[in-house]
């Protein structure tokens, strides 16, 4: 069995492989597996130095957290089975996962302990950013849309350019008539996979669609439905369900995600701060 100090490395070489290149250390290639060894080792000393710091005196983590973090994991394989040959594979078992999972967690809760030593936010930092950054707080116009698309292909004879038009205005022509119709025939007649939604598009801000489609499709009034329009996908006609006009949040409206946003970065900054110290860093 390898000694602790190098599972801890593994757990740590698996998780950065993962994020890194988005496969395990024993298919990376020679220079990616010595990148990922080189990160895992400094991790390694640095979760050393946390762990002993006078900050993790009294952190524990809970049995159910780290439970809890084992079943997600678990549960992106098909089964208990794989999951334990892949950790075989990786030098690891389910204990010593475990355990290095654990002290992880661990040095994430000393992380979150330091960062509440960060300076505070106050009403006037708050009040300050919002004013100093109001492009953040404009929210654009939106549309809440449905299609219809009738795609152009000329291997098949219902979808020829001339035959694909002819479809698509006779059910122009319909909805003109009926235009109470439009998810109907969106179901029946589409062949985008909003179909099973009667054609819907969502909430769609300035720039979303193709550009002869965003045209078209904020300049129609609520519950107007368009002509036949084309792009590079085929033969459209859409309809605008809702508008919501834009708008810029007041600075009350924003003020909650402004201090949330201004407390993450003062912590974080901590953080980091704490962690050069405690490596002796200036």
């Amino acid at each position: 069995m390898p000694e602790i100090n190098e599972l801890g490395v593994a757990y740590l070489a698996l998780k950065a492989a993962h994020k890194l290149y988005g496969k395990a250390p024993s298919v990376l290639q020679t220079a990616e597996f010595k990148h990922v060894q080189s990160l895992a080792q400094h991790q390694r000393d640095l979760e050393a130095r946390v762990l002993v710091a006078p900050e993790a005196r009294d952190v524990v983590v809970p049995e159910a957290t780290l439970e809890a973090a084992m079943s997600e994991i678990r549960g992106r394989y098909a089964g208990d089975d794989e999951f334990v040959e892949d950790l075989a594979r990786n030098g690891l078992d389910e204990a010593s996962f475990a355990a290095a999972m654990g002290r992880e967690l661990k040095v994430e809760a000393i992380l979150e302990k330091v960062g509440t030593r960060a300076e505070k936010v106050s009403d006037v930092d708050v009040e300050l950013y919002y004013l100093y950054h109001p492009d953040q707080f404009r929210r654009p116009e939106i549309r809440v849309a449905r299609h219809i698309l009738l795609t152009i292909n000329e291997d098949f004879a219902e979808n020829t350019r001339a035959t694909a038009f002819e479809r698509i205005q006779a059910i122009a022509t319909r909805l003109k008539k009926g235009p109470e119709r439009f998810e109907e025939q969106a179901l029946k007649h589409s062949e985008c996979p909003t179909a099973l939604q009667g054609g819907a598009l969502g909430d769609l801000p300035r720039g979303k669609l193709y550009p002869e489609l965003d045209e078209v499709l904020f300049n129609l009034s609520v519950k107007g439905i368009s002509e036949v329009v084309e792009s590079p996908l085929g033969f459209h006609i859409l309809r605008c369900d809702a508008i919501t006009e834009a708008d810029v949040l007041s600075q009350q409206q924003a003020s909650p995600h402004i201090r949330k946003l201004l407390e993450q970065k003062r912590r974080r900054v901590y953080q980091k701060s704490w962690v050069k110290q405690l490596c002796g860093e200036k």
